[in-house]
């Protein structure tokens, strides 16, 4: 079993090493990283939301999601304001919209072609378990 289960996560982990490079490689096209497609979709998703909640949404540390903050700022893609306290909110600005748009065009190309070999109901399925996986990840054996 354990070796059967290590076979599994390797897959899951080559399947997204592969279409992570795709998406990276595609996306330079655009002017972009994944990283920085990735932020700049997790704020346009939540505009104003603090470093806190956009480091969590794009898997990184706080201090990772700071420093991509701040060469997203400096490339004009994202502006950074004050809110309440200390918190610090996150906006796209245009030009940030556009590198974003150009993305999701990207985004589509690589992801068809990567899951092209599954049907539709292949397609749901995995996501079905992989969300069924992930709704998991809080249970005790992980602790």
């Amino acid at each position: 079993m354990p070796d059967e289960l290590q076979v599994l996560g390797r897959a899951v982990k080559q399947a997204q090493y592969r279409q992570h490079r795709a998406l990276d490689s595609r996306l330079a096209a655009a002017g972009t990283t994944l990283a920085q497609w990735d932020a700049l979709r997790a704020i346009s998703r939540a505009p104003g939301a603090p470093a806190r909640a956009l480091a969590t949404a794009t898997f990184q540390s706080e201090q990772a999601f700071g420093t991509l903050a701040g060469r997203l700022t400096a490339l004009g893609l994202i502006d950074r304001r004050p809110g309440r306290g200390r918190r610090i909110e996150h906006y796209l600005t245009p030009s940030g919209e556009a590198v974003l748009s150009a993305g999701h065009r990207i985004a589509d190309e690589v992801l068809a072609a990567c899951y092209s070999h599954l049907s539709p109901a292949d397609r749901a399925t995995l996501l079905d378990l992989l969300q069924r996986v992930d709704d998991g990840a809080g249970a005790p054996a992980d602790r």
